[in-house]
């Protein structure tokens, strides 16, 4: 390569990450509410990635991203081997959707989890892949409500 090709590639590398850098820095803060109501495994894999599309885009920095589960969307979070012991008839929480999640976590997204469903299914909290106490919420809709009311984007993938 001679030198004019050298500083030809040094140029476009530049260009091309400072596009990126704009790119991104163009997004400003953003508050985003992803809900999750339906047992589709397939879908719900494409909800995760579409997370972690937004989190490229954006950076993990600039997102205040919340997963809102209710209804059968619990699924997500379901351990495969609990889902007979409750009114779901899937548990979609098997080792690669585990992976997923905990790298979403590690990036700060909150999984929400209604209480309402918990009930109504008989879903133990134990049976859902890493949530505890501080996930749930009292009513899925009726958190999906209160972030919009705080300034949250609706997002249904």
């Amino acid at each position: 390569m001679n030198r004019v090709n050298i500083l030809a590639f040094l140029a476009t590398i530049s260009v091309l990450l400072g596009l990126t850098t704009n790119v991104n820095a163009a997004y400003g803060m953003q508050k985003v509410a992803y809900h999750v109501n339906y047992d589709d495994a397939k879908r719900q894999t494409g909800a995760l990635r579409n997370i972690q599309n937004h989190i490229n885009a954006v950076g993990e920095d600039k997102l205040d991203l919340r997963v809102i589960m209710h209804g059968k969307g619990l699924s997500m979070l379901l351990l495969p081997d609990e889902a007979e012991n409750t009114k779901l008839k899937n548990g979609n929480a098997n080792d690669k959707q585990q992976s997923t999640i905990s790298h979403l976590k590690s990036q700060g997204v909150a999984f929400k989890v209604c209480a309402n469903t918990l009930r109504g299914k008989k879903i133990q909290i134990d049976q859902l892949y890493d949530a505890d106490e501080s996930d749930i919420v009292p009513s899925g809709v009726a958190e999906v409500a209160h972030l919009q009311g705080r300034g949250f984007s609706y997002l249904k993938p």
